[in-house]
């Protein structure tokens, strides 16, 4: 069992791979974050946990850790200086691109770990895209789950804190906090959504949106005031420990009985 860096390899050491061999791919963004956030919050916690699940994972299976995508799928932020985002279709074309790459050699397993959530339908579509026309074995993993699709958000959020908010925060305090500007963090929860009963994040009905339309302002949907080190560190902890759960599961996984 053997963890690798793919980069560190040569062209005929990567035919020692075996087909087991689960490639892990961050996926993260460079969008705007609030005034308090680096736009590099995604794609910090992206390398983050991928490293730290692959590192984990690595002990009881072969992991071999690719280099991070930067730039994906942002148009929810569009509208904001700092955001440099790909199309659908761009980011449909690249992970195409890599997936048909991969499969020159033996790996037969990518999974995408993900911490931007406007990436996560179009990596769903693209899972079975890579699986009908490479025959890779792929899987979706999450750095953590946002509200808007299921995920738990802090009470204080009132289960809106999608971008910018408590944990993201708290993260970045964890990781990068040379990056964080705490003074400059405000509340920005759009309670007004509340009174929709079947509409909103994580209800039965989604809607299109983007970080602008809910009238906070700065771009910021959650309340990042209450972060703190301890709670950043707790949740990255989390995160690694469940990925690395799920990779050693996605070494041996196989759809047939």
């Amino acid at each position: 069992m053997a963890f690798t860096r793919f980069t560190d390899l040569s062209g005929p050491s990567v035919t020692d791979l075996s087909a087991d061999t689960v490639a892990v791919l961050p996926v993260g963004a460079i969008e705007q974050h609030g005034p308090h956030l680096p736009v590099a919050t995604d794609y910090f916690m992206a390398e983050a946990v991928a490293e730290g699940a692959a590192l984990a994972a690595s002990g009881s299976c072969d992991i071999t850790l690719l280099p991070g995508l930067a730039y994906t799928k942002s148009d929810e932020h569009a509208w904001s200086p700092g955001t440099l985002w790909l199309s659908a279709s761009t980011l449909f074309a690249v992970l195409d691109d890599l997936g048909r790459s991969l499969a020159t050699g033996p790996v037969r397993r990518l999974a995408f770990l993900n911490a931007h959530g406007g990436n996560s339908a179009l990596l769903g579509v693209a899972l079975r895209e890579l699986r009908t026309k490479y025959g890779l074995f792929t899987f979706l993993l999450h750095a953590s789950l946002p509200a808007d699709q299921g995920g738990a958000s802090p009470s204080g959020e009132l289960g809106l804190g999608v971008h910018g908010g408590l944990n993201e925060t708290a993260a970045m305090l964890h990781l990068h906090p040379e990056t964080v500007d705490m003074s400059l963090a405000e509340r920005s929860v759009p309670e007004h959504l509340t009174a929709y009963e079947h509409i909103g994040f994580g209800k039965s009905v989604s809607f299109g949106w983007t970080s602008d339309d809910f009238g906070t302002g700065n771009g910021v949907i959650g309340d990042p005031r209450g972060a703190t080190p301890e709670l950043g560190r707790k949740l990255v902890d989390t995160a690694i420990a469940d990925n690395a759960a799920a990779l050693r599961e996605c070494a041996r996984f196989l759809p047939s009985a």
